[in-house]
């Protein structure tokens, strides 16, 4: 009977991926429309003189605009009065400006538009009174849809696909406890949908958030959508059909990339240095680069941010009435205490404060008051969607799923050359 039932479901999607909009006549008009002088940046570049450049190794805003003709006063007047907008001191050494000059003679400089990034920029206006302000490129968001055949990686399948790879990590991170992405097996399958960013209609901008994902591995399909369920910090997570959160309450490591564990929890640990006595240690120890970022393994509520003894610099964070971590000789902290911080956000950097005989990270992990070993700790997953917003999430989730239904599962792997036969005719 369930067979049964499965397969007029699926009849019943494949029919509604099949449904198309009806043709409609479209009548021609012809219109005549005065035709408007083209703006970048807000400016009709054709009433000024343009100079295109990068800042360059010695440049200063006030350097530049003197060389520009540009009066001191009004240079002084920027740089004192419009800190918060455009901070002259920190341009930066490889980003785009423009130079908009007078038409005539003089050729004075009298607008600066520094590019702070691909869609981001400020203008600083030196006609009569000098202003500056900040605005944005048009950016138009394409939605597309993606599925793929996986029959090596996930980042080559993605990218014979011709998916930013962006993409890529964004599917890591979200099935980064569902899913192990090391152990992927040939003919797992994936879909996803998701924004691309262009700046003006044209130009690439990156991908935006992931709307909704799909990752089939060993015959088991987890789907992935995203919402708030704390409302209260306003925190969006992504669950799957059955409204379970994807995310575990605890990373294993509190750095990302590029560590080497040193040393791990060890409460009859003996150093030669101390005579071989029994030295417990109670943390455990993530070797890695000077200045390599440490993040949050949970969501919690900095309790200290400070320098102490042999810890050196060290952030702790309390999660709940049961665990807190600890975070020991950094080399600069970036949180304070009181801050609420999410699970990967950077809260400071590896370095070697305290008693240490090289670069790394001790993390220590509270159980009830007590410390643990996290790598033995069967830790929590996170809460599931409360059953007030369960309803609410079900609605929110079905024409996505029924979207991601109606995506078909692309094999990108390149085909094979074909033998090709030669005849030769006498």
């Amino acid at each position: 009977m369930r067979k049964i039932i499965g397969a007029i479901l699926t009849l019943a999607v494949l029919a509604s991926c099949k449904q198309t909009k009806e043709p409609v006549d479209e009548v021609a008009k012809e219109e005549i429309i005065e035709k408007l002088p083209e703006l970048h940046y807000g400016f009709n570049f054709e009433e000024f003189n343009v100079v295109r450049d990068t800042v360059r190794n010695g440049d200063s805003f006030g350097e530049l605009m003197l060389k520009n003709k540009v009066d001191y006063p009004k240079i002084a007047a920027i740089s004192e009065n419009y800190r918060d907008t455009f901070d002259v001191r920190k341009i930066m050494v490889g980003k785009p400006y423009l130079i908009l000059k007078s038409k005539d003679t003089s050729e004075v400089a009298e607008v600066f538009i520094y590019q702070n990034d691909r869609i981001n920029y400020t203008v600083v206006d030196l006609r009569d009174t000098a202003v500056a302000y900040k605005n944005k490129k048009k950016v138009t968001l394409r939605e597309r849809e993606v599925g793929g055949i996986i029959n090596s990686n996930l980042s080559e399948t993605m990218d014979n696909l011709g998916v930013d790879y962006g993409v890529t990590i964004g599917l890591s991170e979200i099935y980064a406890w569902t899913i192990d992405f090391f152990r992927l097996e040939k003919g797992d399958k994936f879909k996803v949908i998701f924004d691309e960013r262009y700046i003006n209609d044209t130009v690439y901008a990156g991908r935006g958030p992931i709307k909704a994902a799909l990752f089939e591995h060993k015959g088991r399909t987890v789907y992935a959508f995203p919402y708030v369920a704390d409302t209260v910090n306003n925190i969006l997570d992504y669950f799957d059909q059955d409204a379970n959160n994807l995310r575990s309450t605890f990373l294993r490591a509190p750095i990302k990339f590029g560590y080497r564990l040193s040393s791990r929890y060890n409460l009859k640990r003996r150093i030669a240095y101390y005579g071989y006595k029994v030295r417990p240690h109670k943390g455990t120890d993530y070797a890695a680069p000077i200045g390599t970022p440490i993040v949050a393994t949970a969501d919690g509520t900095v309790t200290e941010s400070t320098r102490r003894g042999g810890n050196g610099k060290y952030v702790k964070i309390k999660h709940n009435s049961i665990y807190s971590t600890q975070y020991l000789h950094m080399k600069a902290q970036k949180v304070k205490r009181g801050e609420f911080v999410r699970q990967g956000d950077v809260i400071g950097w590896v370095g070697m404060t305290g008693n240490t005989g090289g670069p790394h990270v001790c993390y220590r992990f509270w159980k009830n008051g007590r410390q643990v070993d996290p790598l033995k700790e069967k830790l929590p997953t996170a809460e599931p969607i409360a059953d007030s917003l369960r309803m609410d999430y079900m609605a929110h989730i079905a024409p996505l799923k029924e979207q991601l239904d109606c995506i078909e599962f692309m094999d990108p792997t390149p085909a094979e050359p074909e033998e090709t036969l030669i005849s030769y005719t006498q």
